[in-house]
């Protein structure tokens, strides 16, 4: 059994889930007159549940383990376990460090697999079998999107984990459903800049893109601020996900008169995409007389690792990275790393960031009623977290911060320094008009756990 597995099993045991018996139920967990009036009001029921759905097994596994690290280290801090991590940086912040609303929260855990079914079934039975009021949890936009849904026919809030796709805070966004991870079309704007200063206006693109909502509008982000660079775009191709040989797919781009093949793959996939690109001797090619260049253009750390030395030089962007130097940063990755032995990824830090804001949401309401929290996260300011000033925007629960963009560190002196913080775009920036993807947010009301 590896080290991480034991410590997040001791963890648990430490938080006392599972075991827990039935409370009185307390008077102080709202100061309206709403406590039945809600799907599992701790009012009723004695209980704060959390349910953390992530994937445990499956392509984005290892994502999801991480992103559950980051969930369970956010309820040992709320309930005023260990040294406080970001509670000592937020600002402003409601929390105690007593728990939420004077009560200590629990949690239970689920496995999505990876997978849009089994994600909507796992968050269906945390809130009917196991009471949760609050889910959280994705590495996929497709799980995300499913329990968004879900959440906002329960009425109970969903908090995203990992979703790049467009369509969670665009199309597909909900009243009840919250993302604090950027999008796909702030990567594009982002990383445009840099493409044109290190590979120049006058290129042409070979996309390869998973199979999914994700894939599809980081395609077509990507694709659009290239082509509004200059750059031609010679095909698009779509990859089944969890795809382990890709040499069908690269074969093509060979003899496809593309100087630049963007790999829009996440998790496992890109981490066998791009060696598997890297031993076709794509990167050490001429092209209509330039290097044949290869683009990631979202990234994470655990990426970086499982691609090995495959991803040194390689460009893309990022929600966080554990070795800024902000106040918020250093007190996370210090935590986290006590906790676990090695530094956070972004999965870890945007679950952790989600569960905490959730939480201070209810403190500031005083109450768990959906729609006094939903209004207490809309429109939200905060600062110390890790990306800079942020805002939960209240026209489509997209977080407005700034996005990093990295590069595979050519020298990396430890197996986790493997990106390089090569640009920060600002707020502003990569701050557009929720009109431009539609979709509608819905009512505030809840339903009945229907």
């Amino acid at each position: 059994m590896s080290k991480l597995v034991m410590n997040r099993r001791k963890l648990i045991r430490t938080l006392g889930i599972g075991g827990a018996t039935a409370l009185a139920a307390p008077s102080f967990f709202t100061r309206g007159a709403w406590a039945q009036q809600f799907c599992n009001s701790p009012e009723v029921s004695g209980k704060i549940i959390f349910g953390f759905n992530v994937p445990q097994t499956g392509s984005y596994a290892e994502e999801g383990m991480e992103q559950l690290n980051g969930y369970m280290l956010a309820v040992k801090h709320i309930n005023g376990e260990g040294d406080g991590g970001l509670l000592n940086t937020l600002k402003p912040v409601a929390l105690k460090g007593n728990g939420v609303l004077g009560r200590k929260v629990e949690f239970v855990t689920g496995d999505t697999q990876t997978n849009t079914d089994a994600a909507r079934d796992g968050a269906r039975r945390m809130i009917e079998r196991d009471g949760a009021v609050m889910v959280t949890g994705s590495v996929t936009s497709g799980e995300a999107i499913a329990q968004q849904s879900l959440a906002q026919e329960m009425g109970v809030i969903y908090m995203s984990g990992l979703t790049h796709s467009n369509d969670t805070t665009g199309k597909d966004k909900r009243r009840y459903g919250f993302r604090h991870f950027f999008m796909a079309h702030q990567s594009g704007i982002a990383i445009a800049p840099f493409l044109a200063q290190e590979y120049g206006t006058d290129r042409r693109a070979y996309h390869l893109t998973a199979d999914y909502t994700w894939g599809w509008t980081q395609e077509e982000s990507i694709k659009a601020a290239t082509e509004a660079l200059g750059w031609e775009t010679v095909a698009t191709i779509r990859t089944p996900l969890g795809l382990g040989d890709y040499s069908q797919y690269l074969t093509p781009v060979l003899n496809s008169g593309a100087d630049v093949l963007i790999l829009n793959h996440y998790g496992h996939d890109m981490v066998n995409s791009l060696p598997q690109a890297v031993q076709f001797g794509l990167r050490d090619r001429q092209a209509n007389g330039k290097n044949f260049e290869i683009v990631v253009p979202m990234f994470s750390e655990l990426m970086a690792v499982g691609a090995g030395d495959a991803v040194r030089g390689i460009i893309g962007t990022s929600n966080w990275q554990w070795s800024l130097e902000d106040e918020g940063t250093k007190a996370f990755t210090k935590s986290y790393g006590e906790a676990y032995g090695a530094p956070p990824s972004q999965s870890a830090h945007t679950g952790y960031v989600q569960a905490i804001l959730y939480a201070d949401a209810v403190e500031r309401a005083g109450t768990f009623y959906p729609p006094e929290v939903i209004k207490a996260l809309e429109g939200f300011e905060f600062d110390g977290m890790g990306n800079g000033p942020t805002l939960y925007r209240a026209e489509d629960h997209q977080c407005m911060k700034e996005v990093l963009v990295v590069r595979g560190n050519e020298n990396p002196a430890s197996r986790f320094e493997v990106l390089d913080v090569i640009g920060k775009t600002p707020r502003e920036e990569v701050t557009y008009d929720p009109a431009i993807f539609g979709g509608e947010l819905g009512p505030y009301e809840p339903n009945q756990c229907a």
